[in-house]
């Protein structure tokens, strides 16, 4: 891996990937691909070098991937789950028909493609309970159709072209840096800013209703350490189980509570993140991944808690 672009670099991971990245293998060897009103801003701009890159517009990938020597793609180009819900045919296209530009890119400029799936790409007919690498996707949202397309898009492209494809199913992320965008577990990250700034919680998902979860710093740690794995022991590509934690909003609200006694949550049930939540895993089975890889995660519910306090009380207060 020697020159990386990063599609979607201003969005909830990227922008964060982007500088975990810069900081492994150097500045200048990273470059922030972003789509006209969503322009790299602060660190991210000013640490590396940037340029346009829109997965509907395949040649403003082809042109950045030639002018910067690209061998690696960090494709993270999605809406999510809830927006997803309400914009479909901009979410395929984004998804699907953007994923097509990037592989063929990729091919004839025998670049390496990370493109994330994600606990949607499973569905209520799925086993919520260890959910094993390989089973039933029959997931009910555009969201988890396009994941489960572009994991076989993802395949199809290794097998027939020989495009080195790998991908992980990123569970719900949690991060203290970008806020919110329209996500189904968007409340565990939503919870702990209220908490900092001293109020009542208000959660749209029911008590009860566990998810699989996992902290930035170790979803980071995932997607760079699958690409920097050893291509011959991997016998699944697209894409990987992993797993950190699995916690119902009770869970974390006590985990919360340990640390901010007088912290105050109520429930104000939203019906289409319910209906989501209720169709995806409650854990993951990793094992494929901790055996293939050697994917293990640092961060449990406790950790990630004070860590997440601590972070956002320095930022907000």
């Amino acid at each position: 891996m020697k020159n990386i672009l990063i599609i979607g670099s201003t969005g909830q991971i990227g922008s964060e990937l982007a500088m975990h990245l810069r900081s492994l293998y150097g500045n200048e060897h990273v470059v922030a691909g972003y789509i006209t009103g969503a322009e790299p801003k602060g660190e991210l701009l000013e640490s590396g070098p940037s340029a346009i890159a829109d997965v509907v517009n395949a040649q403003s990938i082809a042109d950045a991937v030639k002018k910067y020597n690209i061998d690696t793609i960090y494709n993270l180009a999605a809406l999510l789950s809830v927006v997803a819900e309400s914009k479909p045919r901009l979410a395929w296209k984004i998804g699907i028909d953007g994923l097509w530009n990037i592989l063929e890119i990729a091919h004839e400029n025998k670049c390496a493609v990370f493109t994330p799936s994600s606990i949607g790409s499973f569905g209520v007919d799925t086993p919520h309970d260890m959910t094993p690498q390989d089973t039933v996707q029959r997931p009910r949202t555009i969201y988890g159709v396009s994941k489960v397309t572009t994991e076989l898009l993802s395949d199809w492209f290794f097998h027939k072209y020989g495009v080195d494809t790998r991908s992980v199913r990123f569970p719900g992320i949690i991060s203290y840096v970008t806020p919110p965008g329209g996500g189904t577990t968007d409340y565990a990250v939503d919870i702990y800013y209220y908490a900092v700034r001293g109020e009542r919680f208000t959660c749209p998902i029911k008590a009860g209703t566990r998810m699989d979860m996992m902290y930035m710093p170790d979803a980071l740690h995932a997607a760079q350490m699958l690409m920097e794995a050893d291509p011959t022991r991997l016998k699944h590509r697209n894409g990987f189980n992993i797993a950190a934690m699995s916690f119902d909003p009770e869970m974390i609200y006590k985990a919360i509570k340990a640390h901010k006694p007088e912290f105050e949550m109520v429930y104000d049930v939203d019906p289409l993140k319910q209906s989501i939540a209720e169709s995806w895993p409650d854990m993951m089975d990793d094992t494929c991944a901790r055996q293939e890889w050697d994917w293990e995660h640092k961060f449990g519910l406790e950790d990630m808690t004070t860590d997440m306090l601590d972070k956002l009380t320095k930022k907000l207060l």
